[in-house]
Protein backbone atom coordinates (compact mmCIF):
# COMPACT_ATOMS: atom_id res chain seq x y z
CA UNK A 1 0.00 0.00 0.00
CA UNK A 2 1.00 3.35 -0.67
CA UNK A 3 2.39 6.04 1.65
CA UNK A 4 -0.18 8.02 0.76
CA UNK A 5 -3.33 5.53 1.29
CA UNK A 6 -1.24 4.78 5.06
CA UNK A 7 -1.91 8.10 5.61
CA UNK A 8 -5.55 8.42 3.98
CA UNK A 9 -6.65 5.35 6.75
CA UNK A 10 -4.67 7.52 9.89
CA UNK A 11 -6.93 10.50 8.61
CA UNK A 12 -9.70 8.90 8.80
CA UNK A 13 -9.34 6.74 11.65
CA UNK A 14 -8.58 9.91 12.72
CA UNK A 15 -12.27 11.75 11.60
CA UNK A 16 -14.09 8.42 12.96
CA UNK A 17 -13.00 8.69 16.06
CA UNK A 18 -13.26 12.72 16.46
CA UNK A 19 -16.92 12.17 14.87
CA UNK A 20 -17.49 9.69 18.01
CA UNK A 21 -16.08 11.92 20.36
CA UNK A 22 -18.32 14.42 19.32
CA UNK A 23 -21.39 12.26 19.87
CA UNK A 24 -20.84 11.58 23.30
CA UNK A 25 -22.00 14.24 24.86
CA UNK A 26 -25.91 12.36 23.78
CA UNK A 27 -25.36 9.27 26.27
CA UNK A 28 -26.69 6.14 24.51
CA UNK A 29 -28.75 5.82 27.53
CA UNK A 30 -30.95 8.59 25.57
CA UNK A 31 -30.61 8.30 22.27
CA UNK A 32 -34.33 6.46 21.00
CA UNK A 33 -32.64 3.06 19.32
CA UNK A 34 -29.15 2.91 20.81
CA UNK A 35 -26.66 0.58 18.57
CA UNK A 36 -26.39 -2.40 18.98
CA UNK A 37 -22.98 -2.26 20.29
CA UNK A 38 -24.33 0.52 22.82
CA UNK A 39 -27.06 -1.59 23.66
CA UNK A 40 -25.09 -4.97 24.33
CA UNK A 41 -21.79 -3.09 25.54
CA UNK A 42 -22.03 -5.29 29.04
CA UNK A 43 -22.56 -8.71 26.78
CA UNK A 44 -20.19 -8.10 24.72
CA UNK A 45 -17.33 -7.22 26.77
CA UNK A 46 -18.04 -10.30 29.37
CA UNK A 47 -18.06 -12.54 25.36
CA UNK A 48 -14.57 -10.89 24.62
CA UNK A 49 -13.73 -11.63 28.25
CA UNK A 50 -14.43 -15.05 28.45
CA UNK A 51 -13.94 -15.74 24.76
CA UNK A 52 -10.56 -17.84 24.90
CA UNK A 53 -11.10 -19.09 20.94
CA UNK A 54 -8.81 -18.08 17.78
CA UNK A 55 -10.25 -14.71 16.34
CA UNK A 56 -9.79 -13.92 12.43
CA UNK A 57 -7.55 -10.66 12.28
CA UNK A 58 -9.07 -7.69 13.42
CA UNK A 59 -12.69 -9.32 15.17
CA UNK A 60 -13.40 -8.00 18.42
CA UNK A 61 -14.68 -11.60 19.40
CA UNK A 62 -14.20 -15.75 18.10
CA UNK A 63 -16.81 -16.81 15.62
CA UNK A 64 -18.64 -18.39 18.23
CA UNK A 65 -18.44 -15.63 20.44
CA UNK A 66 -20.01 -14.09 17.58
CA UNK A 67 -22.70 -16.51 17.03
CA UNK A 68 -23.34 -17.12 20.97
CA UNK A 69 -23.66 -13.41 21.01
CA UNK A 70 -26.39 -13.63 17.96
CA UNK A 71 -27.97 -16.90 19.78
CA UNK A 72 -27.80 -16.10 23.12
CA UNK A 73 -26.13 -18.69 25.99
CA UNK A 74 -24.50 -18.68 29.86
CA UNK A 75 -21.12 -18.06 29.98
CA UNK A 76 -19.24 -19.67 32.64
CA UNK A 77 -19.06 -16.99 35.06
CA UNK A 78 -22.81 -17.04 34.81
CA UNK A 79 -23.70 -14.10 32.31
CA UNK A 80 -26.01 -14.63 30.25
CA UNK A 81 -26.33 -13.71 26.48
CA UNK A 82 -29.96 -12.34 25.49
CA UNK A 83 -30.67 -14.59 21.99
CA UNK A 84 -31.10 -11.90 19.02
CA UNK A 85 -31.86 -13.86 16.95
CA UNK A 86 -34.29 -16.64 17.30
CA UNK A 87 -34.08 -19.60 14.45
CA UNK A 88 -31.97 -22.47 13.18
CA UNK A 89 -28.25 -22.30 14.79
CA UNK A 90 -26.92 -23.76 11.43
CA UNK A 91 -27.88 -20.40 9.77
CA UNK A 92 -26.22 -18.06 11.81
CA UNK A 93 -23.07 -20.50 12.00
CA UNK A 94 -22.74 -20.24 8.17
CA UNK A 95 -23.36 -16.58 8.19
CA UNK A 96 -20.37 -15.78 10.39
CA UNK A 97 -18.21 -18.14 8.96
CA UNK A 98 -18.62 -16.43 5.44
CA UNK A 99 -17.65 -13.21 7.22
CA UNK A 100 -14.02 -15.19 8.39
CA UNK A 101 -13.49 -16.05 4.49
CA UNK A 102 -12.94 -13.34 1.15
CA UNK A 103 -16.71 -14.17 0.32
CA UNK A 104 -18.97 -11.04 1.27
CA UNK A 105 -22.58 -11.79 2.98
CA UNK A 106 -26.09 -11.71 1.23
CA UNK A 107 -29.19 -12.14 3.78
CA UNK A 108 -31.81 -12.73 1.86
CA UNK A 109 -35.56 -13.62 2.74
CA UNK A 110 -38.92 -11.85 2.98
CA UNK A 111 -39.38 -8.74 4.53
CA UNK A 112 -39.83 -9.11 8.29
CA UNK A 113 -37.42 -11.98 8.78
CA UNK A 114 -34.61 -9.62 10.92
CA UNK A 115 -32.32 -9.59 8.26
CA UNK A 116 -31.09 -6.06 8.93
CA UNK A 117 -31.48 -6.95 12.56
CA UNK A 118 -28.97 -9.85 12.01
CA UNK A 119 -26.98 -7.86 10.19
CA UNK A 120 -26.57 -5.10 12.66
CA UNK A 121 -25.22 -7.35 14.93
CA UNK A 122 -23.03 -9.56 13.52
CA UNK A 123 -21.34 -6.14 12.55
CA UNK A 124 -21.81 -4.82 16.03
CA UNK A 125 -19.74 -8.46 16.99
CA UNK A 126 -16.89 -8.83 14.44
CA UNK A 127 -16.05 -5.12 14.06
CA UNK A 128 -17.27 -3.27 17.30
CA UNK A 129 -19.20 -0.89 14.44
CA UNK A 130 -22.61 -1.68 13.18
CA UNK A 131 -22.43 2.20 11.67
CA UNK A 132 -20.87 1.56 8.38
CA UNK A 133 -23.96 1.76 6.50
CA UNK A 134 -25.48 2.38 3.21
CA UNK A 135 -28.80 2.58 2.94
CA UNK A 136 -29.95 1.24 -0.84
CA UNK A 137 -32.82 3.03 -2.49
CA UNK A 138 -33.69 3.93 -6.02
CA UNK A 139 -31.79 7.08 -5.48
CA UNK A 140 -28.59 5.93 -3.96
CA UNK A 141 -25.73 7.26 -6.23
CA UNK A 142 -22.27 5.45 -7.14
CA UNK A 143 -20.81 8.08 -4.14
CA UNK A 144 -22.62 6.18 -1.59
CA UNK A 145 -20.23 2.90 -2.11
CA UNK A 146 -17.31 4.57 -3.43
CA UNK A 147 -16.66 8.18 -2.45
CA UNK A 148 -17.70 11.34 -2.97
CA UNK A 149 -16.00 14.68 -3.13
CA UNK A 150 -16.05 18.03 -0.44
CA UNK A 151 -16.37 20.53 -3.64
CA UNK A 152 -15.52 23.51 -1.32
CA UNK A 153 -11.86 21.54 -0.57
CA UNK A 154 -11.58 20.92 -4.63
CA UNK A 155 -12.20 24.25 -5.60
CA UNK A 156 -9.80 25.71 -2.93
CA UNK A 157 -7.25 23.49 -3.57
CA UNK A 158 -8.04 21.26 -6.45
CA UNK A 159 -8.09 17.35 -6.29
CA UNK A 160 -6.45 15.78 -3.44
CA UNK A 161 -7.38 13.44 -0.56
CA UNK A 162 -8.06 15.91 1.43
CA UNK A 163 -11.21 16.83 -0.23
CA UNK A 164 -12.18 13.28 -1.13
CA UNK A 165 -15.22 12.12 1.30
CA UNK A 166 -15.00 8.20 1.53
CA UNK A 167 -18.15 6.38 1.70
CA UNK A 168 -18.62 4.05 4.65
CA UNK A 169 -17.46 0.71 2.74
CA UNK A 170 -13.89 2.59 1.57
CA UNK A 171 -13.63 3.27 5.44
CA UNK A 172 -14.70 -0.09 6.34
CA UNK A 173 -11.89 -1.49 3.73
CA UNK A 174 -9.33 0.63 4.81
CA UNK A 175 -10.22 -0.01 8.71
CA UNK A 176 -10.23 -3.81 8.64
CA UNK A 177 -13.92 -3.33 9.96
CA UNK A 178 -17.65 -4.64 8.67
CA UNK A 179 -19.66 -2.65 6.39
CA UNK A 180 -23.10 -2.89 5.61
CA UNK A 181 -25.35 -2.44 2.50
CA UNK A 182 -28.93 -2.66 3.42
CA UNK A 183 -31.71 -2.94 0.17
CA UNK A 184 -29.01 -4.15 -2.09
CA UNK A 185 -31.58 -4.88 -4.81
CA UNK A 186 -33.63 -1.12 -4.68
CA UNK A 187 -29.58 0.18 -5.40
CA UNK A 188 -29.88 0.59 -9.50
CA UNK A 189 -28.22 -2.18 -11.46
CA UNK A 190 -24.91 0.13 -12.52
CA UNK A 191 -24.53 1.20 -8.50
CA UNK A 192 -25.01 -2.53 -7.81
CA UNK A 193 -21.75 -3.37 -9.87
CA UNK A 194 -19.57 -1.15 -8.45
CA UNK A 195 -19.07 -3.67 -5.73
CA UNK A 196 -17.59 -5.92 -7.90
CA UNK A 197 -14.09 -4.83 -8.26
CA UNK A 198 -14.17 -4.28 -4.32
CA UNK A 199 -15.62 -7.37 -3.61
CA UNK A 200 -13.26 -9.52 -5.93
CA UNK A 201 -9.60 -7.71 -6.45
CA UNK A 202 -10.50 -6.02 -2.55
CA UNK A 203 -9.51 -2.52 -4.10
CA UNK A 204 -10.71 0.62 -4.20
CA UNK A 205 -9.74 3.03 -7.34
CA UNK A 206 -9.56 6.42 -7.39
CA UNK A 207 -8.55 7.72 -10.83
CA UNK A 208 -8.67 11.36 -10.27
CA UNK A 209 -5.73 10.30 -8.03
CA UNK A 210 -4.13 7.96 -9.83
CA UNK A 211 -4.47 5.60 -6.32
CA UNK A 212 -6.21 3.10 -4.98
CA UNK A 213 -7.26 1.76 -1.48
CA UNK A 214 -7.40 -1.37 -0.69
CA UNK A 215 -8.49 -3.15 2.21
CA UNK A 216 -7.05 -4.59 4.94
CA UNK A 217 -7.75 -7.99 6.84
CA UNK A 218 -10.51 -7.75 8.57
CA UNK A 219 -12.68 -6.45 5.58
CA UNK A 220 -16.05 -7.68 4.84
CA UNK A 221 -19.64 -6.74 3.70
CA UNK A 222 -22.82 -7.76 4.66
CA UNK A 223 -25.82 -7.06 2.44
CA UNK A 224 -29.24 -7.53 3.08
CA UNK A 225 -32.40 -7.99 0.22
CA UNK A 226 -35.87 -8.98 0.10
CA UNK A 227 -37.34 -12.09 -2.04
CA UNK A 228 -40.13 -9.66 -2.61
CA UNK A 229 -37.78 -7.13 -4.67
CA UNK A 230 -36.82 -9.71 -7.37
CA UNK A 231 -37.15 -8.19 -10.70
CA UNK A 232 -36.81 -4.62 -9.27
CA UNK A 233 -33.00 -4.51 -9.91
CA UNK A 234 -32.02 -8.10 -10.10
CA UNK A 235 -27.64 -8.69 -8.88
CA UNK A 236 -25.71 -9.82 -12.55
CA UNK A 237 -24.60 -12.90 -11.93
CA UNK A 238 -20.85 -11.57 -11.89
CA UNK A 239 -21.95 -9.78 -8.69
CA UNK A 240 -24.05 -12.45 -7.09
CA UNK A 241 -20.85 -14.62 -7.09
CA UNK A 242 -19.13 -12.81 -4.76
CA UNK A 243 -21.51 -13.17 -2.45
CA UNK A 244 -22.44 -16.38 0.19
CA UNK A 245 -26.42 -16.35 0.08
CA UNK A 246 -27.99 -17.21 3.33
CA UNK A 247 -31.29 -17.52 3.45
CA UNK A 248 -33.57 -16.56 6.48
CA UNK A 249 -36.88 -17.73 7.34
CA UNK A 250 -39.63 -17.33 8.74
CA UNK A 251 -39.95 -18.44 12.19
CA UNK A 252 -40.85 -22.53 11.97
CA UNK A 253 -43.55 -22.72 15.16
CA UNK A 254 -46.28 -20.29 16.57
CA UNK A 255 -44.54 -20.47 19.88
CA UNK A 256 -40.87 -19.62 18.18
CA UNK A 257 -42.50 -16.54 17.11
CA UNK A 258 -44.59 -15.66 19.79
CA UNK A 259 -41.09 -15.77 21.72
CA UNK A 260 -39.69 -13.67 18.83
CA UNK A 261 -42.30 -10.63 19.40
CA UNK A 262 -42.31 -10.67 23.27
CA UNK A 263 -38.82 -10.17 23.42
CA UNK A 264 -38.53 -6.90 21.08
CA UNK A 265 -41.74 -5.74 21.94
CA UNK A 266 -40.33 -5.77 25.69
CA UNK A 267 -36.86 -4.17 24.40
CA UNK A 268 -39.15 -1.76 22.60
CA UNK A 269 -40.97 -0.90 24.91
CA UNK A 270 -37.92 -0.01 27.37
CA UNK A 271 -36.70 2.45 24.68
CA UNK A 272 -39.76 4.14 24.57
CA UNK A 273 -40.04 4.07 28.75
CA UNK A 274 -43.73 1.80 28.22
CA UNK A 275 -44.33 -0.23 31.18
CA UNK A 276 -43.91 -4.45 30.93
CA UNK A 277 -47.12 -5.47 29.83
CA UNK A 278 -46.91 -9.09 31.16
CA UNK A 279 -50.51 -10.09 30.60
CA UNK A 280 -50.15 -9.00 26.82
CA UNK A 281 -48.87 -12.57 26.23
CA UNK A 282 -52.80 -13.36 24.70
CA UNK A 283 -52.44 -10.87 22.58
CA UNK A 284 -49.53 -11.22 21.42
CA UNK A 285 -50.62 -15.16 20.61
CA UNK A 286 -53.46 -13.86 18.98
CA UNK A 287 -51.69 -11.43 16.82
CA UNK A 288 -49.28 -13.92 15.76
CA UNK A 289 -52.20 -16.11 15.10
CA UNK A 290 -53.91 -14.31 12.69
CA UNK A 291 -50.44 -13.49 10.65
CA UNK A 292 -49.39 -16.71 10.49
CA UNK A 293 -52.88 -18.68 9.62
CA UNK A 294 -53.43 -15.47 6.87
CA UNK A 295 -49.81 -15.42 5.49
CA UNK A 296 -49.78 -19.40 5.23
CA UNK A 297 -53.87 -18.99 3.50
CA UNK A 298 -55.06 -21.58 5.85
CA UNK A 299 -56.10 -22.26 10.01
CA UNK A 300 -53.32 -23.75 12.18
CA UNK A 301 -55.69 -26.94 12.17
CA UNK A 302 -55.34 -27.82 8.81
CA UNK A 303 -59.58 -27.08 8.51
CA UNK A 304 -60.18 -23.90 6.72
CA UNK A 305 -58.48 -23.10 3.38
CA UNK A 306 -58.38 -19.23 3.64
CA UNK A 307 -57.12 -16.30 0.85
CA UNK A 308 -53.74 -14.55 2.19
CA UNK A 309 -53.50 -10.86 1.80
CA UNK A 310 -51.49 -8.65 -0.66
CA UNK A 311 -49.30 -7.85 2.42
CA UNK A 312 -46.41 -9.87 3.32
CA UNK A 313 -47.72 -9.91 7.45
CA UNK A 314 -44.27 -10.58 8.78
CA UNK A 315 -42.70 -10.99 11.97
CA UNK A 316 -41.99 -7.17 12.06
CA UNK A 317 -45.42 -6.13 11.30
CA UNK A 318 -46.47 -8.01 14.26
CA UNK A 319 -43.79 -6.26 16.82
CA UNK A 320 -45.23 -3.55 15.34
CA UNK A 321 -48.99 -3.75 15.93
CA UNK A 322 -48.40 -5.29 19.62
CA UNK A 323 -45.81 -2.23 20.16
CA UNK A 324 -48.35 0.46 19.41
CA UNK A 325 -51.19 -1.24 21.12
CA UNK A 326 -49.15 -1.21 24.35
CA UNK A 327 -48.76 2.52 23.79
CA UNK A 328 -52.52 2.62 23.03
CA UNK A 329 -52.92 0.54 26.25
CA UNK A 330 -50.20 2.45 28.51
CA UNK A 331 -51.73 6.23 27.35
CA UNK A 332 -55.46 5.70 26.83
CA UNK A 333 -56.30 2.64 29.21
CA UNK A 334 -55.22 0.99 32.34
CA UNK A 335 -51.50 -0.53 30.92
CA UNK A 336 -53.14 -3.85 30.32
CA UNK A 337 -52.89 -5.26 26.60
CA UNK A 338 -56.59 -5.86 25.40
CA UNK A 339 -57.96 -6.75 22.00
CA UNK A 340 -58.80 -3.21 21.37
CA UNK A 341 -55.66 -2.43 21.65
CA UNK A 342 -54.09 -4.28 18.80
CA UNK A 343 -57.67 -4.37 16.42
CA UNK A 344 -56.44 -1.26 14.59
CA UNK A 345 -53.13 -2.55 13.92
CA UNK A 346 -53.91 -5.76 12.61
CA UNK A 347 -56.66 -4.00 10.74
CA UNK A 348 -53.82 -1.71 8.99
CA UNK A 349 -51.37 -4.60 8.49
CA UNK A 350 -53.66 -6.84 6.60
CA UNK A 351 -56.19 -4.63 4.44
CA UNK A 352 -53.43 -2.98 2.06
CA UNK A 353 -55.57 -3.07 -0.76
CA UNK A 354 -58.63 -1.35 -0.12
CA UNK A 355 -60.61 -3.37 -2.59
CA UNK A 356 -59.27 -7.04 -2.22
CA UNK A 357 -58.11 -6.91 1.21
CA UNK A 358 -60.80 -6.01 2.88
CA UNK A 359 -62.87 -9.20 1.53
CA UNK A 360 -59.73 -11.35 2.44
CA UNK A 361 -59.83 -9.86 6.13
CA UNK A 362 -63.94 -10.09 6.63
CA UNK A 363 -64.00 -13.63 5.37
CA UNK A 364 -61.42 -14.27 7.75
CA UNK A 365 -63.10 -12.45 10.93
CA UNK A 366 -66.44 -14.22 10.35
CA UNK A 367 -65.33 -17.54 9.28
CA UNK A 368 -62.64 -18.01 11.63
CA UNK A 369 -62.01 -15.37 14.33
CA UNK A 370 -66.08 -15.16 15.12
CA UNK A 371 -66.53 -19.23 15.84
CA UNK A 372 -63.33 -20.05 17.72
CA UNK A 373 -63.50 -20.13 21.72
CA UNK A 374 -62.25 -17.34 23.75
CA UNK A 375 -62.02 -15.08 20.94
CA UNK A 376 -65.66 -13.38 21.47
CA UNK A 377 -63.56 -9.91 22.68
CA UNK A 378 -61.21 -9.93 20.00
CA UNK A 379 -63.87 -10.70 17.32
CA UNK A 380 -65.25 -7.81 19.06
CA UNK A 381 -62.92 -5.40 18.51
CA UNK A 382 -62.01 -6.49 15.60
CA UNK A 383 -65.69 -5.40 14.30
CA UNK A 384 -65.62 -2.18 15.51
CA UNK A 385 -62.82 -1.05 14.13
CA UNK A 386 -64.00 -2.97 10.19
CA UNK A 387 -67.58 -1.27 10.29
Amino acid sequence: MSESTENSENSESAESTNMTAAGEGSAAGEALRPHAEDTFAAELTALAAADDRPRPERWRLSPWAVATYLLGGTLADGTVITPKYVGPRRIVEVAVTTLATDRALLLLGVPGTAKTWVSEHLAAAVSGDSTLLVQGTAGTPEESIRYGWNYARLLADGPGREALVPSPVMRAMAQGMTARVEELTRIPADVQDTLITILSEKTLPIPELGQEVQAVRGFNLIATANDRDRGVNELSSALRRRFNTVVLPLPATPDEEVDIVARRVAQIGRSLQLPPAPEGLDEIRRVVTVFRELRDGGTADGRTRLKSPSGTLSTAEAISVVTNGLALATHFGDGVLRPGDVAAGILGAVVRDPAADRVVWQEYLEAVVRERDGWKDFYRACREVSA
